[in-house]
């Protein structure tokens, strides 16, 4: 436990009732602050009396605040302990297959349910004691984010590599039977979960309603990096297509017993079985952005409601091309064909980049290095050309791939001047046409 404070906000609660840096939180109302958890959660109330220690001595204070305002502390590390890593072996585990001498944080496997309730991370529920279950029923914490994969217990400790992994599906049905709000999802590998598998999967979520919110069926990612791991196949056309009519089956039964459908098949699936994204009402609120389930469709929804705010034939960028991967690269090219609309003048295009650091099979823009863009790129861009990039290439509020490249290293070996727009419709219209 690391309940050390490093920080108080000055003029915020915890300051006013004289908390300072340096000082220990022990306790709150009597409860003993063992991490972020009990931070947050015993924190929440109007009236508190912290306990504090320095050097040796306890001190106690009120604090009377707004109900959930925040106390104002900041500690040695965000969850005030060591983040739990991951015990299992999982056959597809993306972490394995990642080339050496990258940066150690992206070696660092995580599984730990405060940071599914903080962060959004996906817990597989293989590290959790009952006392951590008993004690996620008792917080209420929730939402939770569940990596499933299969309802079978024998074939869940195989994917995952762990021989707890069907055991601890009873955390599954004790979170449910709480009532506690479950955000799931399924990497399908062929020949492992899919087919009957997925099928029963489904099903067996599905009897999890009203905790089980939804659940996103993925394709497995396959780099070029695999060796010594376990053999499997990538999702081809063929088997796409199949993985979508399972999920539409669902979807179907959902609907049929008069439920809402919470079943959604991620955009890459679609990608790869070459079929058109579903309508806009098939992702209702859009539960699982983050999974990469409806993106595409948002992304569209947002361009043509931001275009048609926008004036005719407004004054258009400077020329430029678009990097993506090469699974969006089609979608770009249509959502451009739909902004030249407004301006004919317009000069963008779209180039895909192949991803040659994790294999051709990795077809995403997220998994871009700065590497390979630049190599592709260079005699790609015209004199006076810009450079445009999605921002999920780069590492969160930095400008660095994930190769350690920075986007003023591109820029300076490209010659060009390199943008990088959000992922997301609107600002992309305002990039184009401010």
């Amino acid at each position: 436990m690391s309940s050390l404070i490093q920080k108080v906000d000055q003029g915020g609660p915890a300051w006013r009732a004289g908390l300072r840096p340096g000082q220990r939180l022990l306790k709150i109302n009597g409860h003993p602050i063992r991490d972020v958890l009990d931070y947050k959660f015993y924190g929440y109330d109007s009236r508190l009396e912290l306990e504090a220690e320095q050097q040796g001595q306890i001190r106690r204070l009120l604090v009377e605040k707004e109900e959930g305002q925040e106390l104002g502390l900041e500690f040695e590390t965000y969850l005030m302990d060591r983040q739990k890593g991951c015990a299992n072996r999982c056959v597809f585990c993306f972490v394995d297959q990642l080339p050496k001498g990258l940066r150690p944080s992206l070696y660092f496997k995580d599984d730990d349910a405060r940071m599914s309730f903080l962060l959004g991370n996906y817990i597989s529920m293989t590290n959790l004691s009952q006392e951590d279950a008993d004690r996620i029923v008792a917080m209420r914490i929730s939402p939770l984010n569940i990596s499933v994969h299969t309802t079978d217990p024998d074939l869940r400790n195989k994917l995952l590599g762990n021989p707890r992994g069907g055991a601890s599906l009873k955390y599954l049905d004790q979170f449910a039977q709480a009532g506690l709000r479950l955000m799931c999802q399924i990497v399908v590998c062929p020949g492992w979960n899919d087919g009957e598998q997925l099928a029963k999967t489904l099903k067996d979520l599905a009897a999890l309603r009203p905790s089980v919110e939804s659940v996103a069926v993925v394709p497995v990612g396959l780099t070029k990096h695999r060796q010594g791991l376990t053999p499997l196949e990538p999702v081809t056309a063929e088997k796409a297509r199949e993985i979508i009519e399972i999920v539409n089956q669902a979807r179907k039964e959902c609907e049929k017993k008069g439920g809402e459908a919470f079943f959604y098949a991620a955009d890459e699936l679609y990608l790869k079985a070459g079929l058109p994204l579903p309508p806009v009402e098939y992702y209702g609120d859009y539960p699982q952005l983050e999974n990469g389930v409806g993106l595409m469709s948002m992304f569209r929804q947002e361009l043509e409601g931001a275009l048609a705010m926008t004036e005719e034939n407004p004054p258009p960028p400077p020329p430029f091309v678009i990097a993506t991967g090469l699974a969006a690269a089609p979608f770009m090219e249509e959502m451009l064909g739909l902004c030249r609309k407004k301006c004919p003048a317009m000069q963008g295009r779209v180039k895909a980049v192949r991803n040659e650091f994790f294999g051709l099979g990795v077809d995403v823009a997220g998994l871009l290095t700065g590497g390979d863009i630049i190599r592709q790129m260079k005699e790609e861009i015209r004199p006076g050309e810009q450079l445009w990039l999605p921002d999920c290439m780069l590492r969160h509020g930095e400008t660095v791939f994930l190769d350690d490249v920075t986007v003023g290293q591109m820029e300076r070996e490209l010659g060009a001047r390199v943008r990088v727009v959000d992922v997301d419709g609107g600002e992309f219209c305002d990039a184009l046409f401010p």
